[in-house]
């Protein structure tokens, strides 16, 4: 590798940067750097076919910081660049991600587009992974999202999805992720997201007359419509499948017949994913891969070979054979059979074993799984004086105890961030209930108190019904704070407040002055500030179990009466009920 100065215009971005085809960058952290000391590291450059030219191959913030140094001062100074063989684009892309990667956050989206272009290029995953020291899992994850629509992948960069939405989405097929597009594209209708998305594209029975590759009309199994008829589905997802199945076959011998090499059937439990494949003609043995969704959706994808076979067949060599897919030992009805007999009588012997069933629905609540949607109330507020107050209530405090309590005894990170709130996944769920298993029902008991103080939803009459069971006293959980006061801008109210804290006379005294001095003098009482005697213990009305109001606008009671509404059964009761 060679080092030298070049002039900057004999230099250009080259294709192979990560940031070629996106706006100019933003250079304003490193411009006043390179006013005052101009381009001190090296770029990386590549001779051009234009002799005396070079791409820049990572550099290009640098390289554009110093054009406009150039423009303000008028001189353009030739920059330090370290110079790569000509010809290499894989070595290039490479070396740009690298640079990129170390320096300026590179997104996700961005390093699938880099990626991809280095499998094109003839690289395989492990060799990206080796060369980024990342695991081939991470790789495959990244080049993923090429199973995404362009839309969807850059809703992801611009963060306007998460993560987990995205993950999900990387097993829809095109037509799923259109329909889901729409669905978010229309303000009133519901967009699954997260673990809800998962169940939204598995389908489970509500398998769509639409997929089916059989004559509908000439079926005779039970079609449901909905009431406008746009839409239909199939009553019996066996005899659903069993049609469709019956097709797939005959278009697996069609295929064959009409030449293609093979037919591989890619079951629902597996995936067809694109990037892992390249294009191949029926003459250069290409086969036909039929991806079967467990939505009931087919998909025929005509003319591909693996990366390797690809490889192979364009040095002359002989394509290998593809071990054709074992049969299963059971068809998909007998299945269906066994699993429903065994879940009647697991869920018979359960009721006979209450302690078992608490243990199983906590791990639900902790876990989740597709059919329990139980995630933890945000809490959110956007005034940072309320956050900072309830962060430093004792309430929150003792909470937090019982939480980080909780997870050790689970043998999970006292760091995590809640109790609840998992991702379904059935492994974890039946770890966590052979561990509950083994704890005595008071520790099961309070994990049970952690799992539904966090569900508990802020503002719901659920808070106010069991408050006012037990009993709750405010005082013993709150005192008044500033942030309380500047959050009460009614005149009417604030008067209220005063004749509650330090009675009529005062408040009658006080009744021409601002809501702001009102405030002032209710606070120096609270405090026995400025000569005020103490007020000790007090609760606003509505804070307190059940709420009440000061006035007759509304907005308090009728918290109360839903509240009220939630019947808690007493423990004589409950006893009475059990027996």
């Amino acid at each position: 590798m060679t080092l030298m100065f070049i002039a900057q215009d004999r230099l250009s971005v080259s294709k192979t940067n990560m940031r070629h085809s996106r706006k100019a960058p933003d250079v304003s952290d490193i411009l006043p750097t390179i006013r005052k000391r101009g381009v001190i590291q090296t770029l990386l450059v590549r001779p051009c076919e234009t002799e005396g030219d070079y791409e820049i191959v990572a550099g290009a913030r640098r390289f554009h910081a110093a054009v406009l140094v150039a423009a303000e001062t008028g001189e353009a100074e030739p920059l330090p660049c370290r110079v790569l063989a000509a010809g290499d684009d894989a070595a290039a892309i490479e070396a740009s991600m690298i640079e990129n990667l170390a320096r300026l956050d590179a997104d996700e989206v961005t390093q699938w587009e880099t990626f991809t272009r280095l499998v094109k290029e003839g690289r395989e995953i492990a060799d990206i992974a080796e060369t980024f020291g990342l695991p081939d899992l991470t790789i495959r994850r990244v080049l993923a999202l090429g199973n995404l629509m362009p839309r969807i992948r850059d809703l992801y960069r611009q963060e306007k999805i998460d993560r987990a939405t995205v993950k999900h989405l990387t097993m829809a097929s095109k037509s799923q992720q259109r329909a889901w597009l729409a669905l978010l594209d229309d303000k009133e209708a519901y967009v699954p997201t997260g673990h809800q998305l998962k169940a939204w594209l598995l389908g489970g029975q509500s398998i769509s007359a639409a997929h089916a590759l059989f004559d509908v009309d000439g079926y005779k199994g039970a079609l449901v419509a909905d009431l406008f008829g746009d839409d239909r589905y199939f009553a019996d997802a066996d005899a659903f499948w069993t049609a469709q199945n019956a097709v797939i076959a005959e278009r697996r011998d069609a295929y064959l017949e009409a030449g293609w090499s093979d037919v591989v059937i890619v079951p629902a439990s597996e995936r067809f994913d694109s990037w892992e494949y390249e294009k191949a003609p029926k003459r250069k043995g290409g086969r036909v891969y039929v991806d079967v969704r467990a939505n009931g959706e087919v998909v025929f994808h005509e003319g591909y070979l693996t990366r390797a076979e690809a490889r192979r067949a364009e040095r002359g060599l002989p394509v290998a054979a593809t071990e054709k897919p074992t049969r299963p030992e059971i068809t998909s009805a007998l299945s269906g059979y066994v699993d429903l007999h065994r879940h009647a009588a697991v869920r018979a012997a359960m009721c006979a074993h209450p302690g078992v069933a608490l243990r199983l629905a906590v791990a639900h609540m902790i876990v989740g799984s597709p059919l329990w949607t139980v995630r933890p109330d945000s809490r959110s507020t956007r005034n940072d004086d309320v956050r900072e107050s309830v962060e430093a209530s004792p309430g929150e405090a003792r909470f937090d105890e019982h939480r980080r309590a909780v997870l050790a005894v689970l043998d999970l990170s006292p760091e995590e961030p809640t109790l609840t709130g998992g991702n379904g996944d059935d492994h974890g769920l039946c770890q966590l209930f052979h561990r509950l298993l083994e704890l005595p029902d008071s520790v099961v008991l309070d994990i049970v108190a952690v799992a539904m103080g966090e569900t508990l939803m802020v503002g719901s009459a659920a808070v106010d019904a069991v408050g006012s069971h037990l009993d709750i006293d405010m005082a013993d959980w709150w005192q008044a704070d500033a942030c309380l006061f500047e959050l009460v801008r009614d005149r009417e109210v604030a008067s209220s407040l005063l004749a509650e804290i330090a009675g009529d006379v005062v408040a009658k005294a006080n009744a021409g002055e601002k809501a702001k001095t009102v405030k002032k003098i209710a606070r120096d009482h609270l405090e026995g500030a400025n000569g005020r005697a103490k007020v000790e213990r007090w609760v606003p009305r509505w804070m307190r179990f059940p709420p009440a109001a000061y006035t007759t606008r509304g907005g308090v009671a009728s918290v109360a009466a839903a509240g009220r509404a939630i019947r808690i059964v007493p423990n004589s009761e409950a006893e009475k009920l059990a027996a």
